[in-house]
């Protein structure tokens, strides 16, 4: 079986040339004739608002590319975070537990106390 170790994820994240988050959308407008569409448009939520981004269709197969980068990063994002998750729950369970406090042993003398 052909694990994949977390650093060949980073090593294909690293790899990924283009990102872009939001959905592709292509739209007609029905006034007008088909000959000048279709139109193009980015949508995406970015700091808690959802932007709405036009796009020339010259634009669109790069576009794809990176919409497509995104989508690769965030399964291999997911892979890298399930591979550490399972390393980590491979450790022995003693490793990182407290350990109990020893009884305090002081080099100074016991005194003893008087009996009357």
């Amino acid at each position: 079986m052909n694990t994949i170790t977390p650093t060949d994820l980073l090593a294909q994240i690293a790899r990924i040339q283009f990102m872009e988050r939001g959905k592709l959308s292509a739209y007609h407008f029905k006034n007008r004739s088909t000959r000048t569409g279709p139109y193009y448009k980015l949508q995406c939520w970015e700091n808690g608002k959802n932007l709405t981004r036009h796009v020339r269709s010259e634009q669109v197969p790069l576009l794809e590319e990176a919409l497509a980068g995104h989508a690769r990063f965030q399964a291999l994002v997911q892979q890298y975070a399930q591979s550490v998750i399972d390393q980590t729950r491979q450790q022995p369970a003693g490793v990182g537990s407290k350990k109990k406090a020893s009884p305090r042993r002081s080099s100074w003398p016991k005194s003893r106390k008087s009996s009357s």
